[in-house]
């Protein structure tokens, strides 16, 4: 019986949905800023003004060291510099309006002096908002989406900002504390189209509505890869999805050699990790990576977005 070999030759794939496919475009447009969030990844670098974030708490507390880091984050590749002034990390308590706005306004005043790269504030509040607007931001990133402050909406719609809307199981004091759900991924999209809906309702554009699943906010190890894993499901809310992943516990967690011995956030091994699991949110549908280190995650953002763009024909 003779066997002849056939090489195929440009043979198009078949049309299966087990494929990966090129994100959705969307285009957002807001005072003298221009996104376009699709055919390539933005990259959101981050800079924490705060004594107690769980990556680098105390890093950049002073004020001209925020503002280096914010400057050499957009000088790295990051598309948005995110500043926040109180931690987020679990367990981890809140601290006033006051002094939230005496650590993130002067370095949002001097850090939007130095780059035109959209800074966008970090927080519940509808004041820390409305000051740091006029310091200079230009996107509101709200954990809580618009749960904790009800006058924060009616801030972004008064600046016409962009708003980040992520999902959150409880507040940080407790969302931690043994995470449940019947089921993760229809519970969070359900929480993520309410809280696109009740941001329309409330005036903000849907043109400017980004949503957030919440990695690490409300959740276990297994919850955090789940997420990663079906971020194709999010397509449904047909909104730019964001994913922060960045030195999070759970990436922590299964890097490190024993249960008795954690590994700081820091170090390159865990940056390591944070890039494999940006590359899968992005490989996923992720238009929009939070990360610590925007030189880093640049490199793998130009291979993976070239992997995903690539035609399959």
């Amino acid at each position: 019986m003779n066997l002849t070999t056939r090489t195929r030759r440009h043979r198009p794939l078949p049309n299966r949905p087990d494929l990966m496919h090129a994100r959705k475009t969307y285009h957002l447009s807001w005072l003298d800023h221009t996104l376009e969030l699709g055919r390539q990844t933005c990259i959101m670098g981050v800079v924490n003004v705060t004594p107690d974030s769980f990556s680098d708490g105390g890093k950049f507390f002073d004020c001209d060291t925020a503002v280096a880091q914010g400057v050499k984050l957009a000088a790295d590749g990051a598309a948005i510099i995110d500043i926040g002034g109180e931690s987020t990390r679990p367990f981890s308590d809140p601290v006033s309006v006051a002094e939230e706005i005496r650590r993130v306004v002067p370095v949002i005043e001097k850090l939007s002096q130095r780059i035109s790269t959209p800074i966008s504030i970090d927080t519940t509040k509808a004041e820390v908002a409305r000051r740091a607007l006029d310091a200079g931001a230009s996107i509101i990133n709200d954990v809580a989406a618009l749960r904790f402050d009800p006058g924060l909406a009616a801030v972004a719609v008064e600046y016409d900002t962009p708003v980040i809307l992520m999902h959150m199981l409880g507040d940080p004091k407790s969302m931690q504390q043994s995470p449940h759900y019947d089921n993760l991924i229809q519970e969070i999209l359900n929480f993520l189209a309410d809280a696109a809906k009740r941001a329309g309702s409330l005036g903000i554009s849907p043109d400017k509505i980004i949503l957030d699943p919440g990695i690490g906010f409300g959740k276990t190890v297994e919850h955090n890869l789940m997420l990663i894993k079906h971020l194709p499901a999010f397509k449904s809310l047909d909104t730019p999805i964001l994913i922060g992943a960045s030195r999070k516990s759970f990436i922590r967690k299964i890097l490190k050699e024993t249960q008795e011995t954690d590994i700081l956030p820091d170090l390159p091994l865990v940056e390591t990790g944070s890039q494999a699991a940006v590359a899968a949110a992005i490989l996923n549908g992720a238009h929009i990576v939070r990360v610590h280190d925007a030189a880093g995650t640049l490199a793998t953002v130009k291979i993976v977005d070239a992997i995903v763009n690539s035609d399959d024909r």
